[in-house]
């Protein structure tokens, strides 16, 4: 049994996580395809900087954000050191009056832009080492240019973008808190309707594992007892019905065994395997000879060697269990061979009963078939039944010999 539930609600926070970093890709996208062919022109033409060197220190300014989001500390370097040149290189004395300098205004805007990005991507540490950086570097041009270092202008330009800056950086910071809060909420969302879950799921285990307890169990215990007091409460009673009883009271307490195993297993909230031993291939020839004291008509040949998975071991066996019930219920009085196989990678049985002249009562499949395919599935194996050459019927299973782990786990239980 398996709730699809828990895995809904685990995709929702991803998708939503991935929806906002698709978001802000988007935004910073546009962003340098905006700012580019604005600040190129502006810094060529007004504050006179090389055309070439316009254009590589434009696109390492612009770039800077986008690549904040997986190298960061390449982007902090190439946007400082566009920083640090674009004021160095203008060559026109006049634009430090007759516009903002050290700071463009398309600088200023991929400054915020910058500190924005990557205090949401690193947090407020990375952001505040930007801006600090960045006030600190664009000291430099001022003071390498004494004129310009005394002029009001200069001093206004570098106030307005550090406080600008700054207060992107606030902002950036809030931003950050409220996703962080909402990402928490979807987490405790996620785990409550996980948690919600899972105790559904337990509930319905318990309910069926009552329901099997209060009347199957209940059932196979009036069977196995009539079946076991039968020779005294019966005096004239027949040897071999007496041992035909004997069976079915042997074949009653493996049923009530395996049905104490089954409540266990639906009772343990954690889907834990039991540590008590379970059937195996092993027990297949007991199965075998099970069956043949019980009137079938059973033969058996072949052998497993070498290591075998405990879950693969188990579900063989179930596999080989139900065969041989079904055979009996639909086919009884043909002559049912087993049949065991191996290669280094997989283990194999087949099953197959001869021809009968009796018809099945039973027009719809039952469920004994879907759950051996089930079983091999959950291993990676297959299941395959079908009539056989000489109208019989016949129930092949192959299952690797080391399943993977996660299927092994569930295999058990």
């Amino acid at each position: 049994m398996r709730s699809t539930a828990g895995e809904t609600t685990r995709r929702g926070p991803f998708r939503r996580l991935r929806d906002r970093e698709l978001g802000q890709l988007v935004v910073l996208c546009v962003a340098a395809v905006v700012l580019y062919p604005i600040l190129v022109p502006v810094h060529a033409a007004i504050y006179g900087t090389y055309l070439p060197a316009a254009m590589l220190l434009g696109a390492a300014a612009v770039t800077a954000p986008l690549l904040s989001r997986r190298h960061p500390r390449t982007a902090i370097v190439l946007f400082l050191a566009a920083v640090l040149l674009l004021p160095l290189l203008a060559t026109l004395p006049e634009a430090t009056t007759i516009a903002p300098w050290p700071w463009s205004v398309p600088m200023i805007i991929v400054f915020v832009v910058f500190v924005a990005a990557i205090t949401l991507q690193h947090g407020w540490r990375h952001g505040l080492l930007v801006l600090a950086a960045g006030t600190a570097l664009s000291l430099v041009p001022s003071a390498a240019v004494p004129s310009a270092a005394s002029s009001g202008a200069v001093i206004a330009d570098l106030i307005v973008t550090t406080s600008v800056a700054a207060a992107a950086l606030l902002i950036a910071i809030l931003i950050a808190g409220r996703f962080r809060i909402a990402d928490e909420l979807t987490r405790e969302r996620a785990q409550s309707a996980q948690e919600q879950a899972r105790r559904e799921l337990v509930e319905e285990r318990t309910r069926i594992a009552r329901e099997l307890h209060d009347v199957v169990a209940h059932s196979m215990s009036l069977i196995q007892v009539q079946a076991s007091t039968a020779r005294y409460r019966i005096p004239a009673l027949a040897d071999d019905a007496a041992e035909e009883f004997e069976g079915i009271a042997a074949a009653a307490r493996g049923s009530l065994g395996e049905m104490r195993r089954i409540l266990g297993v639906l009772r343990t909230e954690d889907h834990a395997a039991e540590l008590t031993p379970q059937r195996g291939i092993d027990q297949i020839p007991a199965l075998v000879e099970t069956t043949r004291r019980a009137g079938a008509d059973v033969s058996m040949s072949g052998q497993v060697v070498g290591d075998v998975d405990a879950a693969a071991q188990i579900a063989l066996y179930r596999i080989t269990q139900e065969a041989l019930s079904n055979a009996v219920r639909h086919a009884s009085g043909t002559m049912i061979t087993v049949t065991l196989s191996a290669t280094s990678e997989t283990v194999s049985v087949q099953i197959v009963n001869s021809a009968t002249e009796r018809v099945s009562d039973s027009t719809t499949p039952g469920h004994g078939l879907r759950g051996m395919s089930e079983r091999a599935a959950l291993l990676g194996g297959a299941v395959q039944a079908g009539p056989a050459d000489d109208g019989g019927w016949s129930v092949s299973a192959w299952l690797p010999r080391l399943p993977a782990s996660d299927a092994a786990q569930e295999g058990l239980s």
